[in-house]
């Protein structure tokens, strides 16, 4: 079974919740986690400017995405950075591009999740997975979120990502914070979810 995880990530934030979605996917026996970037549409000056060009080079080895690939697959797991409350924009002109798909009917009845990371705590985490949902709906997608067992996302005891829509990690201003232990665990349960009922699914 495949379950594609197709990312963007500019400072390497959503990469690592990325690589914990797919280790928590190879958990269920059969299931295979695939790791794929979307195109990135920043000219490499711009990149520079911005501090990315050297957290990038530890995921430039990862293949990008193709739009054809995607129907091959049982499930997919989208990961982005917020934008203003929404995806980023290399995801949204990925997801732009899946018109055929769309018009063939590709996706539907494949399982569709979503994971997120902004730079605070109230930066858009939940509203960047929801709006993200209208899209898989629109293929026809069975929408899975990060359901409340796992409780990682009830803790008080520290600031955490998480939410029932999906794996979320809080980056600081400055993109100082890395993804928390907890905020890993929620990723690899979410991969681990989303294939199970993937398997179902395949299995009839």
């Amino acid at each position: 079974m495949k379950v594609l995880v197709v990312f963007y990530s500019m400072y390497g934030h959503v990469y690592r919740m990325a690589g914990a979605i797919a280790e928590g996917v190879k958990q269920v026996p059969g299931a295979e986690g695939i790791l794929r970037r979307v195109p990135e549409t920043l000219p490499e000056e711009v990149l520079k400017k911005m501090g990315a060009l050297e957290p990038q080079k530890a995921f430039a080895k990862i293949p990008v995405a193709t739009v054809e690939e995607l129907a091959s697959a049982d499930a997919i797991i989208f990961g982005t950075p917020t934008r203003f409350g929404n995806m980023c924009g290399q995801m949204r002109q990925f997801l732009d591009a899946t018109g055929g798909l769309w018009a063939k009917g590709s996706l539907v009845g494949k399982v569709g999740s979503v994971f997120t990371s902004s730079n605070t705590q109230h930066g858009g985490q939940e509203t960047t997975i929801l709006s993200f949902h209208l899209t898989l709906l629109h293929q026809g997608m069975i929408v899975v979120g990060l359901p409340y067992s796992f409780q990682g996302q009830m803790r008080m005891d520290e600031i955490t990502g998480g939410s029932p829509y999906g794996a979320s990690t809080i980056a600081g201003g400055q993109g100082e914070r890395m993804p928390s232990e907890n905020e890993l665990a929620a990723a690899r349960f979410q991969g681990k979810h989303v294939a199970t009922i993937a398997s179902k699914l395949a299995r009839g």
